[in-house]
């Protein structure tokens, strides 16, 4: 039997090579990358510049990165449209694929009503036999959808099939509500970027899905509030925290150039390309600060680790 998802499942980064065009070499590196590190899984979502990506490469990069991952840990597939029918056909593609699960953020073009957003996930939900994590990223992209509104999917389909990631307004209270909804049933995930996680771990959560650019030192963070061990998660979470938030100010292009910029300081990827006209970089006061951080969160994990 295929045990729950849980634990930390970062949300791999896309590299390019310099012509624009995906670098799989990198993403494999990448995929290696996340199981040295002690992670419990990965996953394809929005960190992975899903929205400036054709179908034909997402199904590219989901055919890869199971393949590169092989049986080392589950799969999350992202299969968020802007329509039921594009959704359902990313879905039937990454069950083909081997994905062990599948998230979806609701449609952002236009203002769906609650009708038609749940149409949209029992659409999903009907298309395929894995799990969904239903998730709101109206934080920095899309519509929120209200706790009640969620749990109404669980109520219908159980904990086996519905899964949340909270990502709008006050997180925390958020994870409460549907623990509170769910009778503690719930199973929770964050993407925080670590930001909130120490917080959120103490109000009970299934995992976590950072990027991977900070992994080394998120997989360790973990496990010590896993085991209670607060001398050691504050001080691996205060490095963790203050990349995060330097990523977090430009939404989330912001979270995109930096994650990069930080994979190619650790020779994963060999450029920091990003895609689209006019997107955000860190310039070079930004890159200074990110370089001195980057040297205390490696100092940490070696601490965390002696």
């Amino acid at each position: 039997m295929t045990p729950p998802l849980g634990g930390v499942i970062p949300i791999l980064h896309t590299g390019y090579r310099e012509d624009g065009s995906l670098d799989l070499d990198a993403i494999r590196r990448e995929v290696d990358w996340v199981f040295e590190t002690g992670a419990h899984g990965c996953g394809i979502a929005l960190a992975s510049d899903l929205l400036r990506l054709t179908p034909d490469e997402r199904r590219t990069l989901s055919r890869v990165v199971i393949a590169a991952a092989r049986d080392r840990g589950p799969v999350v597939m992202s299969v968020g449209a802007d329509s039921a029918g594009a959704a359902v056909a990313y879905a039937r593609d990454a069950l083909a694929a081997g994905a062990s699960a599948l998230m979806a953020i609701p449609p952002v073009d236009g203002t769906p009503g609650e009708a038609e957003v749940r149409s949209y996930y029992e659409a999903l939900l009907a298309a395929t036999p894995l799990p969904v994590i239903v998730q709101d990223a109206s934080g920095y992209l899309g519509r929120a959808m209200t706790p009640e509104f969620q749990v109404s999917l669980f109520a219908a389909h159980g904990p086996d099939r519905i899964l949340f990631k909270p990502e709008g307004a006050a997180v925390g209270a958020t994870i409460t509500r549907l623990h509170a909804l769910t009778a503690g049933r719930a199973r929770i995930f964050e993407g925080s970027g670590g930001v909130l996680l120490v917080e959120n771990f103490r109000r009970g959560l299934a995992g976590t899905m950072p990027g991977c650019d900070l992994l080394d030192a998120i997989v360790p963070l973990w496990r010590a509030l896993g085991r209670g061990d607060d001398d050691t998660a504050y001080r691996l979470w205060y490095p963790v925290a203050a990349i995060a938030m330097l990523e977090g100010q430009a939404g989330l292009d912001g979270y995109l150039a930096i994650e990069r910029y930080l994979m190619v300081k650790r020779g994963l990827f060999a450029s920091d390309r990003m895609r689209g006209a006019g997107v955000w970089t860190p310039d070079a006061p930004l890159r200074a600060e990110l370089d001195r951080l980057f040297a205390r969160l490696r100092q940490a994990v070696s601490a965390s680790s002696a």
